[in-house]
């Protein structure tokens, strides 16, 4: 056969499936410029390689497998894609799931409440022994200035230097938190 007459018989073939092609591809990929793109580069790997079938071959078959392939890649590549889009939003929904229910149970104020019990323990136990013991009874024991000169056998003013030398000493310490205990009293 030569150039022109395949020529022509290509040119039927083109006009006579065409529309079938892109129907087929359709069906499946459901994206009708990738079908058309489908069925003109079928056409065209079957002009390429005409001369390497054998003259018996059924061409429209020829032509419509190469399309079934090219859908089963497209599909199977979009499958891919969503599978690992699903993994990733799967993940991405477990994290946020965890960030939400972490959050959810923070409670701001006793993260601050036991840093702060920190920070009062280690500055009283850097006090003297004296000025720690006079502000725990004052404080922890709620006792009176009174009440701890008698024990301690000092004067109130003593009591009143002791406890003011702690005071100094846990509103330096606890600097930082000020603004969070206004804040939460």
């Amino acid at each position: 056969m030569d150039t022109t007459t395949e020529l022509k018989a290509f040119n039927q073939l083109f006009i006579d499936y065409q529309s079938r092609f892109i129907r087929f591809a359709n069906t499946y990929i459901h994206d009708m410029v990738v079908a058309e793109d489908f069925a003109i580069e079928a056409l065209m790997y079957y002009w390429e390689n005409r001369h390497k079938l054998q003259s018996e071959s059924n061409v429209p078959a020829y032509i419509l497998t190469i399309i079934k392939h090219k859908c089963l890649n497209y599909l199977q590549h979009i499958e891919t894609a969503q599978n690992v889009s699903d993994k990733i939003l799967s993940h991405a929904q477990w994290e946020l799931s965890t960030r939400i229910s972490t959050l959810q149970v923070c409670e701001p104020y006793e993260l601050f409440t036991a840093e702060m019990e920190a920070i009062v323990k280690r500055t009283l136990e850097s006090l003297p022994p004296q000025t720690r013991q006079i502000f725990v009874m004052s404080r922890y024991y709620n006792k009176s200035h009174k009440e701890i000169a008698e024990k301690l056998n000092i004067t109130t003013k003593g009591v009143e230097f002791h406890v003011s030398k702690a005071i100094k000493a846990l509103r330096l310490s606890l600097k930082d938190y000020m603004p969070v205990l206004l804040f939460f009293l």
